[in-house]
């Protein structure tokens, strides 16, 4: 079961070959109030491979109307070397403790064969928290498949933002982000590792599925992939998506007030469901179209 929506940071899960036909809608959601400009959502996947470029149409105009782009984080906090080293040290155990005096010994063993095979020295998996072994088996899984974050939506708007010298917002902190899987409390952990070793398999075989269903803009198949698992865990589901969709309600309404022509990045995830932010604007009387 994939359990991670958490973008930059944490995860990525998503790319594949590139789709035949020009799809008919893009994951691309806009606000469009009248006379002001509008406000665009687009979904991002944290991770692809060239095939997907160049991106719709749809989507580059849309961002070429913008004069503010909004992620998730500010990507150069998380390439920041101090910063980074500062958020390593979030995820190790750092009190004597290690991993397998944490979690299952059955569990701890799949997890070192998995360590292994993906060239993670063992002596640096025991000193991981519960949370970052799976992160970072999931890792270079995706890397053998050919997922390239350099690739990310995500990285690929900050990058055209930046050459552009154009506005840059964050709707959260990297520190925050750690800290929504940082805090889970130890069971939770767990049980996240062992579905993580369970599943991560299945969710590499999807994600050619996950990828030309991102680029066709096929909401329900990725409702199905990226959220089916995760509501089975309802600490995580609030913890890692509700409670963040619902703090950045403010920052869209913000761009909508001030008139602003934002450009607004998340995680895929955050943008389909009963709880995405699409989901959370529209009750808030907002009318928001896939594009």
């Amino acid at each position: 079961m994939r359990r991670f929506v958490i973008g930059v940071t944490v995860a990525a899960v998503m790319t594949s070959a590139a789709v035949a036909q020009a799809p008919k809608k893009s994951f691309l959601w806009a606000i469009k109030p009248p006379g002001a400009p509008a406000v665009y959502l687009m979904g991002s996947l944290h991770a692809l491979t060239p095939d997907y470029y160049p991106l719709s149409a749809t989507v580059e105009r849309a961002f070429a109307d913008t004069k503010v782009l909004i992620e998730e984080v500010d990507i150069d906090e998380l390439t920041n070397p101090t910063a980074a080293m500062a958020l390593v040290g979030k995820a190790m155990l750092t009190d004597g403790r290690t991993l397998d005096q944490l979690i299952d010994a059955d569990l701890y063993k799949t997890v070192i064969e998995r360590a292994e095979k993906a060239g993670l020295p063992a002596v640096a998996v025991q000193r991981m928290k519960p949370w970052m072994a799976a992160v970072s088996l999931t890792a270079p899984a995706l890397k053998a498949a050919g997922f390239n974050s350099n690739l990310g939506v995500d990285q690929y708007f900050f990058n055209k933002a930046r050459t552009a010298k154009m506005e840059r917002r964050a709707l959260e902190t990297v520190a925050y982000q750690f800290d929504r899987l940082d805090q889970m409390p130890p069971a939770v952990q767990e049980s996240m590792l062992k579905s993580v070793i369970a599943d991560i398999d299945t969710q590499i075989d999807n994600v050619k599925v996950i990828a030309d269903s991102w680029a066709s803009g096929d909401t329900a198949t990725i409702e199905k992939l990226l959220l089916g698992a995760l509501v089975e865990s309802p600490d995580l589901y609030q913890r890692l998506l509700v409670e963040r969709n619902r703090n950045w309600v403010e920052p869209v309404e913000t761009c909508l007030k001030e008139k602003s022509a934002c450009f607004v990045v998340v995680g895929a995830a955050h943008l389909v469901g009963p709880d995405s932010l699409v989901a959370l604007l529209r009750k808030k009387g907002y009318t928001v179209e896939q594009q």
